[in-house]
């Protein structure tokens, strides 16, 4: 049976669609077959992640006017025969997504024995959001540690709650996760982050995953390279905690303890 997953957040630039690229992969290197779709329609950055944006033919929009098969469109990653990119359409405007289009982009996926749709949703409650969030059995809410972030994710949240398909047909609420990232366990100790405590604790969701505040995100980014692909990357471990958890393992939270100083540097203050 085909679960889908959207990656959401109120607020933009936290980090959905490197997570979106990241589980994915996870799941991919599992042994399951996966497709991530990119829903942020006109900018398009998932196949940049995914390191797949020259071979990009065929879009999301394409297949739901009609303009071409699913398969033409969805583009095999290189590392994983098992997962597959469908990517954003940079051309079309967001009303160029349709409820009915997108239900029948994912019964195809459905069709093919997908056991995993990952629908990398733009920030907000814009209509592409909002249609990534309509068919989830489960969503990532993914929250950097601050005010903003949190209260703008608290939104999605009575959104997920109310304004998806589940909900209207009445069959309870879509399974919320909480993934956190650039977290940085010594900020936190000063006072000047959220703890993953605070933010439970508001948004009342469990945890799935922390993810450390790294250089290497940007770098694997940039590169073309999920980040749970680097093995040496802390963020990248972390990404495989959450794709174990969300598989039902359990995990204890790494990461999110403040480095002790030592002797000197608690002398000298640095």
């Amino acid at each position: 049976m085909t679960e889908i997953i959207v990656v959401t957040s109120g607020k933009g630039g936290v980090g959905k669609t490197t997570t979106s690229a990241s589980l994915s992969v996870g799941l991919a290197k599992r042994g399951k077959k996966v497709a991530v779709i990119d829903f942020d329609v006109g900018l398009r950055n998932l196949d940049l992640i995914m390191g797949c944006e020259r071979r990009v033919v065929y879009d999301f929009v394409n297949v739901i006017h009609g303009e071409c098969t699913l398969k033409q469109a969805l583009i095999k990653d290189k590392r994983y025969d098992t997962l597959f990119v469908l990517a954003a359409s940079q051309t079309r405007d967001k009303d160029a997504l349709t409820k009915e289009g997108v239900e029948t982009v994912l019964n195809g996926l459905r069709e093919d024995g997908f056991d995993f749709v990952i629908c990398d949703s733009p920030a907000g409650i814009e209509k592409g959001a909002a249609l990534a969030m309509y068919f989830a059995d489960q969503a990532v809410v993914v929250v950097n540690p601050e005010v903003s972030s949190v209260r703008d994710s608290d939104r999605i949240l009575g959104l997920l709650s109310s304004k998806t398909r589940k909900a209207e047909l009445g069959e309870g609420a879509v399974s919320q996760h909480l993934l956190l990232t650039r977290y940085n366990p010594n900020r936190v100790e000063s006072g000047d982050m959220m703890s993953v405590k605070d933010v439970q604790e508001i948004l009342g969701i469990e945890v799935i995953g922390v993810i450390p505040e790294s250089e290497g995100v940007l770098a694997a980014s940039n590169a073309g390279v999920p980040v749970i692909l680097d093995e040496s990357s802390n963020a990248g471990h972390a990404y495989e905690d959450a794709v174990a958890r969300l598989l039902g393992e359990s995990r204890p939270l790494r990461f999110i303890d403040a480095t002790k100083k030592g002797l000197f540097a608690r002398i000298f203050g640095s």
